[in-house]
C-alpha cells in the first residue's frame, strides 16, 4: 500500500503511515460483494490515490459515509468524530443549527494528509463529502471558492441526459468569465465546478440558482430546478442548493457505496461531449487509477482559475 509499512498480528495489522502509527483491522473484509473489493483494497485504493485527493479536500470540514459492514450492510453519516479520532486527526469545532433546536458544535475532520486519510478508510468511511469552503487555523468559516452543480437525472433520464444539460452550463459559465471543470458523481448523475472569489457566503447559491433556473425555463422538457419528485421523471434536476454553506458534496476521487467500487471522477469536456451511454462515464477504483497516469489531475485547474461571480439577475 504504497508509503505505507507494518507488521502483521491476526486480523491487525500495525503499520506506520509517515509521522503516524496506525492499527488497521479487517484487510481482508469484502465490502463490495458483486466485485470482491476488500478493505485492504480501499486502502489501497485511497493510499495511491492520495496526491490528487488531498489538495481538493484539505482545510474542508468533512462529512463521512461509513460502510462497516460493507455498501450491502447499510451506512450511516458521520460528523462529529471527537469521541474516537485519535489525538493527531485535525477537527475544526464548528457551530451547527438543529432543527429547532440550539446551535450544536460539531468536530468536524479535517482529511489534510496520508494518515489522516488511511485513518478515514480504515473506519470504512467510503465515501467522503466536503463543504464549498475551507476553515482556517481558528475554525473560521471562509467564503466559498467553489461554485458547484449537481446534476441528478429523474426516473428515465441518465447521465448521458446529464451531458446535455452540463455542455449548455459550460457555455453559459465560460461566458461569464468561470473555468467549469465536470466529474461524475460515481453514482447516476455528475457535478459541475467553478473556482470563485466572493466576499458573500450567500452569493454561490444566488448565482447557481439564478441559472438554474434560467436553464429550466428555456428547456422545459429537460431540466427542473426545484426538488419536487412529481416534476423529475425523464429530466435533469440541476440542484442549485449544495452551494449552501450547510451542504457538502462528494469529494472528487471518493469512492461511493454503490454495488462497485465505483469513484466520483473528474473527466474532460471532450468525454463529456461525447457521452452517449452510461458507460462512458462510469469508472471504479482501478481504472481512475489508470486513467490519472494518462490524464492526471483534472480537477487541477478549479483551484488556479478562481474568477468573481458576475452580475445575475
Amino acid at each position: 500500500m504504497g508509503d505505507i509499512v507494518g507488521v502483521v498480528a491476526g486480523s491487525r495489522i500495525t503499520v506506520r503511515v509517515g509521522e503516524r502509527q496506525l492499527t488497521l483491522s479487517n484487510l481482508e473484509k469484502v465490502l463490495y460483494p458483486r466485485h470482491g473489493f476488500t478493505k485492504g483494497e480501499v486502502l489501497d485504493y485511497y493510499t495511491r490515490i492520495a496526491p490528487l485527493l488531498l489538495p481538493h479536500i484539505r482545510d474542508r470540514a468533512m462529512t463521512f459515509v461509513r460502510f462497516p459492514d460493507g455498501v450491502a450492510g447499510g451506512s450511516f453519516f458521520e460528523k462529529d468524530v471527537s469521541r474516537h479520532a485519535p489525538d493527531w486527526v485535525r477537527t475544526a469545532r464548528l457551530a451547527v443549527g438543529g432543527r429547532g433546536k440550539d446551535a450544536e458544535v460539531v468536530a468536524y475532520p479535517l482529511i489534510n494528509d496520508l494518515p489522516e486519510l488511511v485513518w478515514a478508510a480504515n473506519l470504512a468511511a467510503l465515501e467522503l463529502h466536503v463543504h464549498q469552503w475551507t476553515v482556517d487555523a481558528d475554525d473560521e468559516r471562509s467564503t466559498p471558492d467553489r461554485l458547484v452543480f449537481d446534476l441528478d437525472p429523474g426516473p428515465g433520464a441518465t447521465v448521458v441526459d446529464c451531458c446535455r444539460v452540463a455542455e449548455r452550463l459550460h457555455d453559459v459559465l465560460t461566458g461569464d468569465g468561470l473555468t467549469p471543470v465536470a466529474k461524475t458523481s460515481g453514482s447516476k448523475g455528475m457535478q459541475l465546478y467553478a473556482g470563485v472569489v466572493t466576499t458573500d457566503p450567500a452569493e454561490t447559491s444566488q448565482y447557481a440558482k439564478a441559472l438554474a433556473e434560467r436553464l429550466a425555463a428555456e428547456t422545459p422538457d429537460l431540466v427542473v430546478a426545484r426538488m419536487t419528485k412529481t416534476l423529475r421523471p425523464g429530466k435533469v434536476f440541476i440542484d442549485w442548493s449544495q452551494n449552501n454553506p450547510f451542504k457538502t458534496t462528494v469529494a472528487p476521487y471518493s469512492l461511493r457505496g454503490r454495488d462497485e467500487p465505483t469513484v466520483s471522477t473528474p473527466v474532460t469536456w471532450d468525454e463529456v461531449r461525447a457521452c452517449r451511454h452510461v458507460s462512458h462515464l462510469r469508472f471504479t477504483a482501478d481504472e481512475v487509477l489508470d486513467r490519472v497516469e494518462q490524464h492526471g489531475d483534472l480537477f487541477a485547474d478549479l483551484g488556479r482559475t478562481r474568477a468573481a461571480i458576475p452580475a445575475f439577475g
